[in-house]
């Protein structure tokens, strides 16, 4: 599919009006925030870049009402108190209308209290669910999605059984962990283990050694980051590769270049977007994104491309809407729809139904093996 078709395809799909001879005269300022510092700063270049396409593809078809796009940044990397402020100041001092958020959970909360249904929020990333405020829409993935038909898919292919549950001590990985365990139970198997680190542990010895004793034969883990590369190469090098699977829920393209395909070998990534994706659209956008930022661009990873994807949102629910207003937007979010690089997109109760994917890894890196069409996110939220 060529730029051009792409870029109507998405438009078309948002119910979007050809592009108009002038651009309104105020722009559309939309803050967009992720982590620039910390220990996911890693993601930021490459959010940015996602950004930048999304913001290139808006515009180029008439923006949103009518309106140019424009993008200002703020750090998302900071704890929760300082990224509240600077989420304040980019709107009401920056005069952002529209705020897309690809951050942790405990950054999100405080910007919905910030925020207060004042002004639209679309919250970009893999997250735990049971966010229902007003003006708040997410486009992420949720255990439910990620974990639903995949855990019974591995029970039925991969004979998993046994499974133990490690990630960072914090709300996304507990209550992934929570939502796992049904799933577990009904493909009959069971709960081994249990345990959370905190951000910054480097050795994994202990750990992996309790895993090891515990007779799992599959390892749900929900590390982020330095913590989940420094856990997988660990994993490998006690050798408990070769006959234990590992599936993760945030294991992207960043975080598979820092644990290397060596040690990599039964592992299993479930996600809503990878890098390869060969449907047209994710082709398409691959392409835009090497041709905009060349050869030496950040790797292009889930995490970013969900930024893209709240641009998009953004765009739909906006064109039903008719307005940036949060009160004309919730009810026109219902049945939002799109066509992105992820797949279709739509949302109910301010969350969406997606594809999910499943990928392996061989030497060339992940390795696309499972798609589960259109699932729910599995969220009740009033609108």
């Amino acid at each position: 599919m060529q730029r051009r078709s792409f870029l109507y395809s998405l438009g078309a799909a948002a119910g979007v009006a050809a592009m108009p001879s002038a651009f309104a005269a105020k722009p559309l300022k939309v803050a967009v925030m992720f982590p620039m510092s910390g220990p996911a700063a890693l993601f930021g270049p490459s959010s940015k870049d996602c950004t930048k396409l999304a913001v290139d593809a808006l515009n180029a078809r008439g923006g949103i009402l009518g309106r140019r796009v424009e993008p200002i940044f703020g750090d998302a990397g900071v704890p929760p108190a300082e990224a509240a402020q600077t989420a304040l100041q980019l709107w009401r001092g920056n005069g952002a209308e529209v705020v897309i958020g690809q951050h942790d959970s405990a950054v999100r909360d405080a910007l919905v209290q910030v925020f207060d249904g004042k002004v639209p929020y679309i919250y970009t990333p893999v997250w735990e669910g049971g966010q229902c405020a007003r003006g708040v829409y997410m486009t992420g993935e949720t255990p439910e999605q990620q974990l639903g038909p995949v855990i019974p898919w591995l029970a039925s292919t991969r004979k998993a059984r046994n499974w133990y549950l490690i990630g960072n001590d914090y709300v996304w990985p507990r209550r992934t962990n929570a939502v796992a365990k049904p799933y577990i139970a009904k493909s009959g198997g069971k709960v081994v283990g249990e345990e959370y680190v905190p951000f910054g542990v480097n050795n994994f010895d202990a750990n992996l050694a309790r895993i090891r004793a515990s007779g799992a034969d599959a390892v749900l883990i929900t590390l982020v980051g330095g913590s989940s590369v420094n856990f997988n190469k660990a994993f490998a090098s006690f050798g408990l590769s070769e006959h234990m699977l590992r599936l993760g829920t945030l294991i992207e393209e960043n975080t598979l270049a820092g644990i290397g395909v060596a040690n990599a070998r039964n592992l299993y990534s479930s996600m809503g977007y990878f890098a390869h994706l060969r449907a047209p659209n994710a082709v398409a956008f691959a392409a835009d994104y090497a041709k905009s930022f060349g050869v030496h661009a950040p790797l292009l990873n889930g995490l970013a491309e969900s930024v893209y994807e709240g641009f998009m949102l953004l765009e739909a629910i906006a064109g039903r809407a008719k307005s940036l207003e949060v009160a004309r937007m919730d009810p026109a979010s219902q049945g939002a729809h799109y066509v992105g690089p992820r797949g279709p997109i739509t949302m109910h109760d301010r969350s969406v139904t997606q594809n999910i994917y499943v990928a392996d890894v061989d030497a060339k890196g992940f390795r696309l093996i499972k798609t589960f069409n259109a699932v729910p996110s599995g969220q009740t939220c009033e609108v």
